[in-house]
């Protein structure tokens, strides 16, 4: 199939591994992710930190003395693609573990078929929260780690109107009504919403209808390069207005690739991005950068795409198997943590999400980064919470703040 792309990294790396690794049964670790496509800017770092930390763990003798075998499709950014692919790893491939999906969509649009297959299952990426599933791991930030923190300090700082604009599909809908309740919980007002399609590339009646409700700040939740085309046209229109996000900067770095000022004062929630300066960032960014030397930016996502290798590892070694029954009750123990780029990193039990630490990141008007605050240890407390408990009782349900689960 001429349109296919697949990559197998194990084995066949020149890496200098005992002999005994080399002659143990692998380890497959399927990866389902956008090497083109228009996700594909954001998607790419994702897969070179797969690689790299695969290839770490291949050079210190694997996991239980089995080399790591990467087995990777092109999905295209395209759903049918990630479908059509989940089921050819599943059925043919047969991999211990599977690792996969950019949007909500394409999550969605494999998870029925993990589900039907009982695979194990890693999402690493920031989502909009909510999914309960026995079969999924979620390594990325979500709501309460992110709006939770961002948007009460916003509206501290700048004022309680505010304005939503978000990409038209699950992700931005459901991250919209968190937005939503936590305005209307710290006492503010929600002055517009817009959902945009994801082939919108022009923003001139948004902008208009922006400038008409005068909102103190706008929440940018917008999608893959074609959307991103708001913020050039927002300087451009001289809005003038801070905006926040759980996505811009971390996933798409719209600061480096467009000029100043397109992205001042944007205020992102992030777990993880380039210009953390710490002892472990700055490990990991040389680690990363020797092995992808032309890579332009290393985002939160390559971060989780990072801890979530190691934390798959940490899980094989409890269970002292990779079957995926083990390999599960391994993850649900509570004592499954790696020490990431960003500090340390848990599964929660209950959930199947992680912890994470938080940064606040301000883009400056000449586009460079501080770092206002930190929140430090911040777990995924919302599903456990409203009743979601995974080791106790099998779900396999996406969950919102208006249809949380029954108790």
């Amino acid at each position: 199939m001429k349109q296919m792309k697949k990559f197998i990294l194990g084995c066949a790396v020149s890496l200098p591994v005992s002999l005994s690794v080399l002659a143990a049964d692998p380890i497959k670790l399927g990866l389902l992710e956008d090497a083109s496509g228009n996700f594909a800017l954001a998607v790419i770092p994702k897969i070179h930190a797969t690689q790299l930390a695969v290839e770490e763990i291949n050079a210190k003798g694997g996991v239980l003395g089995r080399p790591i075998k990467l087995i990777h499709y092109d999905t295209q950014s395209d759903n049918t693609k990630f479908q059509e692919f989940a089921r050819r790893l599943i059925q043919t491939d047969k991999p211990d573990v599977i690792f996969g999906g950019y949007s909500s969509a394409s999550r969605e649009a494999i998870r029925p078929i993990m589900d039907k297959a009982k695979q194990l299952y890693f999402y690493n990426n920031q989502y909009e929260g909510g999914v309960c599933d026995s079969n999924t791991f979620a390594t990325g930030a979500v709501p309460e780690q992110q709006f939770s923190t961002l948007v009460p300090w916003l509206m501290q700082k700048y004022g309680k109107k505010v304005y939503t604009i978000a990409a038209d599909y699950n992700f931005g809908q459901i991250s919209a009504e968190w937005v939503r309740q936590i305005v209307k919980e710290n006492g503010g007002t929600m002055v517009g919403e817009e959902f945009i399609p994801l082939s919108v590339s022009q923003f001139g009646q948004t902008i208009q209808n922006i400038q008409k409700a005068k909102p103190d700040f706008v929440m940018t939740l917008l999608v893959g390069n074609v959307q991103s085309a708001y913020f050039e046209q927002q300087a451009a229109a001289n809005l003038n207005l801070p905006m926040g996000s759980s996505i811009q900067v971390g996933q798409a770095y719209e600061h480096k690739r467009f000029k100043s000022p397109a992205l001042k004062d944007m205020y992102v929630t992030t777990n993880y991005i380039e210009e953390v300066n710490s002892p472990a960032s700055n490990d990991f960014k040389k680690r990363f950068k020797a092995k992808f030397p032309t890579e332009p930016y290393i985002t939160q996502e390559a971060a989780n795409a990072y801890n979530a290798v190691y934390l798959y590892k940490a899980a094989v070694e409890k269970a002292q198997s990779s079957n995926m029954i083990a390999v599960r009750k391994a993850l649900e123990t509570g004592e499954i943590c790696t020490d990431g780029p960003s500090g340390k990193v848990c599964i929660d039990p209950k959930s199947h999400h992680a912890t994470h630490t938080m940064y606040l990141a301000h883009v400056q008007g000449d586009h460079t980064i501080e770092f206002p605050k930190t929140w430090n240890d911040i777990k995924p407390y919302w599903l456990g919470n409203a009743g979601c408990n995974l080791p106790v009782k099998a779900d396999y349900s996406q969950y919102t703040p208006s249809s949380p689960p029954k108790k």
